[in-house]
């Protein structure tokens, strides 16, 4: 914990009150000076708003979609035989790994590919879309990849969730006159909570800290569009090696995850308790 988490921790907060920090044999201190200029920088801002973006419409939409399926492989409408293969199908986005999302994807986006042929047939769609190199579409079509790679995690959360809570519970819901929507927010809803607040901060965090398949399906282009802060990190370390600009950008993101993750470890004291 100390070699691989504590010390690289303790080194990029020490670079983010450095000048020339790593490239220079003797870095000056100067303070907080690097963070008033990250502040002050349009870029910073504009990788704020798009990452608050990405992560806000990601977590609202895999919980929407989790849910969703989850209520389906639940249900008694279908067989035990559908059920698994759903399961199978529904889950395959969240085994693909980063590159074959981004590869799978980017194939299925170009002009020509099957994304645009598809949506040729409905009226004011033009089969030459750019979707991934068009500054208007970059950010929502990411945002959709991730929204589809992410979603399974939820499914198979809520999923065992649901499995746990007691039919009992609807039987004297149903015998009290409860419809399927009262049950569903009455009794669904409260039994998942503590679930459905824990996958959200997890997801907060991952979302939040993205950088694999935005990197390779776009590189934070058009034009910055789709630039989260992950991204803007990794340009300022490994393509402007500014360091400790970087590290201050690292330090804001970490702020925040911990803040995220104290509430996470408080809901799960609460759970156990």
């Amino acid at each position: 914990m100390t070699v691989f988490l504590v010390l690289p921790i303790g080194m990029v907060i020490k670079y983010s009150f450095l000048d020339r920090a790593v490239v220079s044999s003797t870095p000056a201190f100067v303070g907080i000076k690097n963070y008033l200029t990250l502040f002050a920088d349009r870029q910073f801002w504009s990788a704020v708003s798009h990452t608050i973006i990405f992560v806000v419409v990601s977590v609202v939409a895999h919980l929407i979609l989790g849910m969703v399926f989850a209520l389906l492989l639940n249900s008694h409408y279908f067989r035990m035989r559908t059920k698994s293969i759903a399961r199978v199908i529904y889950i395959l986005p969240w085994v693909f790994t980063a590159s074959v999302v981004a590869i799978l994807w980017k194939l299925m986006l170009q002009p020509s590919g099957i994304v645009n042929y598809l949506l040729s047939f409905l009226p004011q769609i033009s089969r030459n879309t750019e979707w991934l190199s068009n500054e208007k579409t970059a950010l929502a079509t990411v945002c959709f990849i991730n929204i589809w790679c992410g979603y399974p995690f939820y499914m198979i959360s809520i999923l065992a969730g649901l499995q746990g809570i007691s039919g009992d519970l609807y039987e004297s819901a149903a015998i009290d006159g409860a419809t399927m929507t009262k049950r569903f927010f009455y009794i669904t809803i409260p039994q998942l909570r503590p679930i459905l607040i824990s996958i959200a901060m997890l997801d907060f965090i991952w979302t939040l800290q993205s950088f694999n398949v935005i990197w390779m399906l776009t590189g934070g282009g058009p034009v910055n569009s789709t630039e989260m802060l992950s991204i803007y990190i990794y340009k300022q370390a490994f393509q402007k090696v500014d360091y400790s600009m970087a590290g201050a950008t690292a330090t804001v993101l970490l702020v925040v995850s911990v803040v995220i993750a104290v509430f996470y470890v408080r809901q799960q004291k609460k759970v156990r308790s």
